[in-house]
Formats: structure tokens, C-alpha cells, sequence
């Protein structure tokens, strides 16, 4: 309502600024140059009968540099610090009205400037440039404070998941803000506010502490970063572009992590046997010289498979589905992402396992108590059975 009232402000003073002005320039002839004038003020005094020291005041505007807009300014003294008020008024309804104000008076003053009737030197294009300075002042600081107490939210002390509300508090500016700007003339403000907006949600989400969370930190990252991604694949802004490709980056990297140290359970100490493995070829053993190292002997790497039947495997992916099941949160729909990411991992150590096997302990007949073909089978009943 107060913002529907500063348009109707404006467009009332439009017309009553430029008929006056048009008055005092007819009136006082102040398109006449000095030597007119003198004449003018000896003819208007005796004329109008006017007191000597009105015409001695009138005529001290008419030989300064801008006549018109200082008898205006005399005319019309309340005018700006009633704007001032009305604009605080204005700011105080709604958290984000500055916006608002910003635009209505933006593209009032823009307007003017494009119109034969109020030149870009009017009195009143020059108290609403005034004006639109204050605006801009106002949104600023808004911005400033968003990005503080974005910057400064805290997750809270038991979440377990979801979407922090710094990433919600960054949603609901920029959604209310595009509605605001739709029809603006100009959005550069709100594109620098964009930005600074967005860096400073990215820089609360890396600054997540696992102490401060009941979840996985890469988790809780992954959901966010996905959550922005798509936010701004749906909202198509041109300036945050870099940003929606950072996010994606970002959600992949700890999409990555979180399966990586999710997916070091279920075949932990067969990975961690391996990785000695890998040590011991690294440092110069040859791969056919490593099974007679003491604890990388083929009875030890018998003794390492043995806990891994299949059916154990299978229950531990069991296990692992439904504790990502429970953490991850429904709205962002992460967990046919998460889980086929999960089996292109595992697959892929499974792999590497078998290849060093074949390297290492060729002829031994050595092999994992279940196949490639039982490892997707585990998968798939788990994902149908979900």
C-alpha cells in the first residue's frame, strides 16, 4: 500500500513541479540574458508596485546560475524533508521494502529524464535525485545486514539434514526481489546484490562445523550446494550464471566425499589391507614379491576375505541404505543420486581390488566370496525393496 502511495505521491508532483516551473521562467522572463534582467527589474518595480525589497529578493535569485530551480527550491522548502519522511515510513513496512521504494523512485526519475516536459535540471528531478540517493542508501544497508546475518546464521544445535537457513533466508530475498525488479527499467543494484548475497550464503555453508552438526558435514554441504543449484536453474539470472556453476561444482565435490567415506564401510578392512598393498608396490616391491611380505601373505588376505561373505555385504548395504535414507532429506529427492553413486563406487573398488588380486596373488586362486554380477544384484533388490 505505502509503495502504490509513493507512486500516486509521484505522479502528482510531476505535473504541479513543471506547471510551476513553467509559470516562474514565463513570469520572470528568466530565459533573458543579465542586461534584459536589469532592464526587467527596473520595468517590474514600477509595473507591479511590488515593495523594493521583494523585487531586490525576487531578482537576487534571477542573476544566480539557476534561477528557476533556487525560487522553487524557496517555493517548495518542505517538499524534500517530506519526502525524507514518507520514504522512512515506507522502509519500516516490510523488511525488504526499500526495494520497492528503490524502483518506484528509480524509475520515476529515469522516466522524467526521458520527458520534454521535466528536462534533467528540474527542481524536481533534482530533489528526486536526491531522494533515489537516499533509496539507494537505504537498500545498501539492507543488503549489508542480510549478508551479515547470513553470513553469521548458525545451523541449529540438533539438525540432522535439510537446508540451512542461510540458503532459505538467500531464497526468500531473491525470490521476493526478482518480483520486485520485474518490470523495473533498471536492475544493476539488485545484480551487485545478487552477488554479494550469494558469496556470502556459499561462505556460511563452508563454514559448517561437524561439531555443530548431528549429521555428516559433506551431507549437509551436498544438500545445500544441490539446493542452490537448482534454485537458480529455475530462476534463470544472468549475473549469478558463475554462482550456479560453483554450486554444482560444490555439490558434486562433497557428493563425492560423502559416498567415498560412506562407502569405506562395507568393505573397510578389505580397502585397508589393499591400501598396504599399494604402499608396499609404491615404495618398490614388486607385485609378484608382495604375498611373501609377512602381513600381506596369502593367509592373511584369506583371512581378510573371509569377512566379507556376500550375505554379510549385502546387510551392510542394507544397513547403509536405510541410515542415508534416514539423514537425507525428502524435499531435496538426493537419494536415487546418492544411491547410484554409492554402486558406481563400490563397483569401481571392486574392480580395483580384483585387479591387484589378479597382480599380486596370480595362480593363488585366491578370490572375494562374491561377483560383480552379486554386487549390482545386492543394489538392485535393495533399491525395489526401498
Amino acid at each position: 500500500v505505502s509503495e502504490q502511495m509513493l507512486e500516486q505521491v509521484l505522479r502528482e508532483l510531476q505535473p504541479l513541479c513543471t506547471v510551476e516551473q513553467q509559470f516562474i521562467e514565463k513570469f520572470f522572463h528568466l530565459s533573458q540574458n543579465t542586461a534584459e534582467l536589469q532592464v526587467l527589474e527596473v520595468s517590474m518595480g514600477t509595473s507591479i508596485g511590488a515593495p523594493p525589497h521583494l523585487i531586490t529578493f525576487l531578482f537576487l535569485f534571477l542573476r544566480l546560475e539557476e534561477p528557476t530551480t533556487r525560487l522553487l527550491s524557496e517555493i517548495f522548502s518542505s517538499l524534500e524533508p517530506e519526502l525524507r519522511g514518507f520514504l522512512d515510513v515506507c522502509n519500516k513496512t516490510h523488511p525488504f521494502s526499500c526495494l520497492q521504494v528503490l524502483v518506484t523512485l528509480s524509475d520515476s526519475v529515469f522516466g522524467m529524464w526521458g520527458s520534454s516536459s521535466a528536462p534533467p535540471s528540474s527542481f524536481l528531478n533534482t530533489v528526486l535525485g536526491n531522494m533515489l540517493l537516499l533509496a539507494k542508501s537505504s537498500f545498501n544497508k539492507c543488503i549489508g545486514t542480510l549478508c551479515k546475518e547470513i553470513k553469521e546464521a548458525k545451523a541449529p544445535s540438533k539438525m540432522r539434514g535439510g537446508i540451512l537457513p542461510s540458503v532459505s533466508r538467500f531464497e526468500e530475498f531473491v525470490n521476493f526481489s526478482e518480483e520486485v525488479f520485474r518490470t523495473a527499467q533498471r536492475r544493476g543494484e539488485l545484480d551487485k546484490a545478487h552477488l554479494r548475497l550469494a558469496s556470502s550464503v556459499f561462505s556460511s555453508i563452508n563454514s559448517l562445523s561437524s561439531a555443530n552438526l548431528k549429521a555428516n558435514t559433506d551431507m549437509v554441504m551436498m544438500e545445500n550446494f544441490h539446493h542452490i543449484h537448482c534454485f537458480l536453474c529455475q530462476k534463470k539470472i544472468q549475473c549469478l550464471e558463475d554462482k550456479k556453476r560453483e554450486a554444482k561444482q560444490r555439490y558434486s565435490e562433497h557428493m563425492e566425499k560423502y559416498v567415498i567415506t560412506y562407502l569405506g564401510q562395507p568393505l573397510e578392512k578389505l580397502n585397508h589391507f589393499f591400501e598396504g598393498v599399494k604402499a608396499r608396490i609404491a615404495q618398490g616391491v614388486k607385485e609378484e614379491e608382495v604375498s611373501f611380505q609377512l602381513a600381506y601373505s596369502k593367509q592373511e588376505l584369506r583371512k581378510v576375505i573371509e569377512r566379507y561373505p556376500g550375505k554379510e555385504v549385502k546387510k551392510a548395504l542394507e544397513t547403509l541404505y536405510r541410515k542415508i535414507h534416514k539423514y537425507l532429506s525428502p524435499e531435496e529427492n538426493l537419494l536415487p543420486v546418492v544411491w547410484h553413486a554409492m554402486e558406481q563406487e563400490l563397483i569401481r573398488q571392486y574392480q580395483e581390488l580384483e585387479d591387484l588380486i589378479q597382480r599380486c596373488y596370480a595362480g593363488s586362486g585366491i578370490t572375494m566370496d562374491f561377483t560383480m554380477a552379486d554386487l549390482l544384484s545386492y543394489f538392485n533388490s535393495i533399491t525395489l525393496s526401498s
